[in-house]
Order: C-alpha cells, then sequence, then structure tokens
C-alpha cells in the first residue's frame, strides 16, 4: 500500500515537472533536487525501497554524469550547450529512484519518443532542426513507463516469439 501511494506521489510531481519544462523550459533546482534526495532516502529502507541503495546511488552518479559527458562533448565540437543540466539532473533523480539498471531502457524511451516529439514541437512552433525544445519530459515519460513496467523494452527486445 505506501508503495502504491509512493509510487503515485512521485508520477504526479514527474507530471508537474514535465508541465514545467514544456511551460519553461527549465526543470528547477527546488523540486529536483529534493526529489533527488528522496529516492535516495527512501532506497536506504529496505520496507520501502523500489532497488538496493547501492543500485540507486549508482543510478543517481551515473543519471547526472552520462548526461553532463554528452553535454561536454557537444559543447567541445559545437562550442554551445545541447542539453541542459536540469536534464541531466532529472535523469540523477529517475535513477536514485529506479536504480543504474534502469538508465539504459529510460534513456532508449527518451532520445526514441524525443526525436518524434522534437520533429513535432518544432514543426508545430514553426523552428527548424536547430530550435531548442524541452527533453525533460521525454525523460519523464520513460521514467514512468519503467516504473510501472520496468524492464518492458528488454522484455519486448529479448521474448521469444514461438
Amino acid at each position: 500500500m505506501a508503495a502504491d501511494l509512493i509510487r503515485v506521489l512521485l508520477i504526479l510531481i514527474l507530471a508537474y515537472l514535465a508541465y514545467i519544462d514544456l511551460r519553461t523550459f527549465r526543470l528547477p533546482d527546488v523540486i529536483t533536487l529534493p526529489l533527488l534526495f528522496a529516492g535516495l532516502v527512501l532506497n536506504a529502507f529496505p520496507s520501502l525501497q523500489f532497488v538496493t541503495l547501492q543500485a540507486s546511488v549508482v543510478g543517481a552518479i551515473l543519471g547526472y554524469s552520462s548526461l553532463w559527458l554528452l553535454n561536454r562533448l557537444y559543447r567541445y565540437i559545437k562550442m554551445q550547450d545541447g542539453i541542459g543540466m536540469g536534464d541531466a539532473k532529472l535523469l540523477a533523480v529517475l535513477g536514485a529512484w529506479l536504480g543504474w539498471g534502469a538508465l539504459p531502457s529510460i534513456l532508449f524511451i527518451a532520445s526514441t519518443s524525443g526525436i518524434v516529439g522534437g520533429l513535432v514541437w518544432l514543426r508545430l512552433n514553426k523552428q527548424n532542426h536547430q530550435g531548442a525544445f524541452p527533453f525533460g519530459p521525454f525523460l519523464i515519460f520513460a521514467g514512468i513507463i519503467e516504473l510501472l513496467w520496468p524492464q518492458l523494452i528488454q522484455n519486448l527486445l529479448l521474448s521469444n516469439p514461438t
């Protein structure tokens, strides 16, 4: 019962973050940082944890550092940022709540849906392919899928149709 309530609250907060990002292109630290801390703390209690504390800590570190490194590489090549650090903090949040093992699925789903959604966003806003669009909602969409249906992508890709 408590785990279900926690999941619902997490989904509501993530949905609110997606709304903020769509409107402002920002993921405020006042929400993401406490959410990161909450994921780490909850996973420290065996009766509440979604994953082990170790998987949670590693997930937070890998979530942030992967997008930070990607942005540094893009900045080195293009001399401008390619992704906001709010997105890196958001992926750290998802890693803290769902563990490092969820990150590949989250990134795959977010990237795939982000390509389609980004093209739609740019067309609706009459921008060219150089225009910016918020990536946070796609990370959130992917995180919610992983929260509700863990390992969905692996199961679909590795299932043996008979």
